[in-house]
């Protein structure tokens, strides 16, 4: 019996030493992650206690997330998140609540709550100056102009989809915009029975309102996916160029199957002789062609492309999450036709869309997107800054230099599929890609364009996805060209 005992004493001691143990690593080491935990309401108070939450402002000092002193005579909470233009910056800002953060609100919470590591200093000083320690303020690379155009042209339109622009030089992100989309004032309220109603009432809405579309939504590319195909094919033939003349029959017959694929209403791609040039069949769009196109460079030489392009990416966050694009290797020569036009299992989101005409403006190099320019202390004192950085190298310039000229060609030329709606635009010449994608529901074909400008010295790479918009140029390439021309206008035509 005291043998027995004295076993269950050492482990029962042993247990109580490892729970102090915990307790203490807890308390000394783990204290920034605890009070930064999603759900941890009791550290949500005592930073909105304690600390004025610091403001998210665009790259041009358009405020888009605040706090204030709340008004509620019975509110517990000192201060009230704010966002002033709602819904139009939701997918970017995403909310703070009482239960959880979401976009911006979580990716840098512990700057803006003011609880990070990075701002002890200041609260030190702060404590002897006898200053009131604010959060951090965290200034992203997105331009107010670009962004309520993005956002206007999406509600307008009113359909479901999302339009993202980058620098391609840098990578910065312009706009990000997503449709439909929620007022994030309504979950930043400090009654948590009137939140949860609120959230279940988002979380049922069909319209699927918080879903970020920019980042979060899939989709098959269509014809955009051309970018990847003819990447893959001037890389592996060299000797090639936008002039080369290439198989494009009116139908093409797939291997080992009676399938034959067609171009968009049965037309025929060039001057009907079953040749085209390249850059005729691109601007065209010749569903053939590239099929057959796709045959020919392989489905690896295609996956080693889209990979280049950003597809299959996982791990990529900017610093929001992303979803990932996926390009699957088909099974048979037939499916990789589809593949090589953007169908079969391609998907692609809105950033992805924006990244394939980011490559191809930078002279072939991707640059990694980012949202994040710099974070600054209350007393404007940089914390953290964002650094450029090369994602890949999915083309050579010279490649680059081909595909842009039929991109341009695209909108330019009279056989471009974007050519009418270009006919409005004055003083910018923008190159593109418009994409269809069938969607296996009758008459909701999914509309994709990717476009740069200007066309000379690309400053601002734009993609649109429109859920069951039909023909790209005539729902997504207006978007485009609406946030474009935004920009444009705020930073001058380069």
């Amino acid at each position: 019996m005291n043998r027995a005992l004295r076993r269950i004493s050492i482990a029962v001691l042993v247990m109580f030493v490892l729970l102090l143990v915990n307790v203490n690593y807890l308390q000394g080491f783990q204290t920034a992650s605890l009070a930064s935990k999603p759900g941890n309401s009791r550290a949500f108070y005592a930073a909105q206690n304690q600390y004025q939450r610091g403001n998210i402002v665009t790259a041009d000092g358009v405020t888009i997330a605040t706090s204030v002193k709340s008004s509620g005579a019975n509110d517990s909470i000192k201060y009230q998140r704010k966002y002033p233009q709602g819904p139009e910056y939701a997918a970017v800002t995403g909310a703070e609540t009482i239960f959880s953060n979401s976009g911006i609100e979580a990716a840098q919470n512990s700057l803006l709550s003011g609880n990070d590591s990075a701002l002890d200093v200041r609260k030190i000083v702060d404590l002897v100056t006898g200053k009131t320690t604010k959060g951090a303020t965290v200034e992203l690379t997105i331009n107010s102009k670009a962004q309520t155009a993005a956002y206007d042209a999406l509600k307008a339109l009113g359909k479901p989809g999302a339009a993202v622009a980058i620098d391609p030089k840098t990578g910065a992100i312009l706009a990000m915009a997503s449709y439909p989309s929620y007022d994030p004032n309504v979950l930043a309220i400090h009654d948590g029975t009137e939140l949860n109603k609120v959230d279940k009432e988002l979380l049922a809405d069909k319209a699927q309102p918080l879903l970020n579309r920019a980042l979060l939504g899939t989709y098959p590319p269509g014809s955009t996916f051309k970018i990847v195909t003819s990447s893959a094919y001037l890389t592996q033939n060299p000797n090639s160029t936008i002039n080369t003349r290439v198989d494009s029959p009116t139908q093409l017959t797939l291997p080992q199957t009676a399938h034959v694929l067609h171009n968009d209403q049965g037309e025929a791609c060039g001057d009907g002789s079953g040749q085209a040039p390249l850059i005729t069949a691109f601007a065209q769009s010749c569903d053939t062609t590239f099929g057959k196109i796709g045959i020919q460079v392989g489905a690896n030489s295609l996956n080693d492309m889209a990979q280049k392009f950003g597809m299959n990416d996982a791990n990529l966050n900017i610093p929001l999450p992303v979803a990932k694009s996926n390009y699957v290797i088909p099974p048979s020569q037939a499916l990789t036709a589809f593949s090589a036009i953007g169908q079969f299992s391609d998907t692609v989101t809105p950033l992805q869309e924006a990244m394939l005409a980011a490559a191809i403006a930078n002279n072939g190099t991707l640059m990694k997107p980012y949202l994040v320019k710099q974070v600054m202390a209350s007393d404007l004192s940089t914390v953290q800054s964002t650094g450029q950085s090369v994602l890949s190298q999915p083309v050579s310039p010279s490649v680059a230099g081909s595909i842009k000229q039929m991109m341009l060609a695209v909108v330019q030329q009279p056989e471009g599929t974007a050519y009418a709606f270009n006919q409005g635009v004055t003083g910018i010449q923008i190159a593109g890609k418009t994409g269809t994608a069938e969607t296996g529901t009758i008459s909701l074909n999914d509309a994709a364009f990717t476009s740069f400008a200007p066309y000379a010295n690309p400053n601002i790479a734009v993609g649109v996805i429109i859920q069951g918009g039909g023909y790209g140029a005539s729902a997504a390439a207006p978007i485009a060209v609406q946030v474009i021309k935004a920009y444009q206008s705020a930073v001058g035509n380069q």
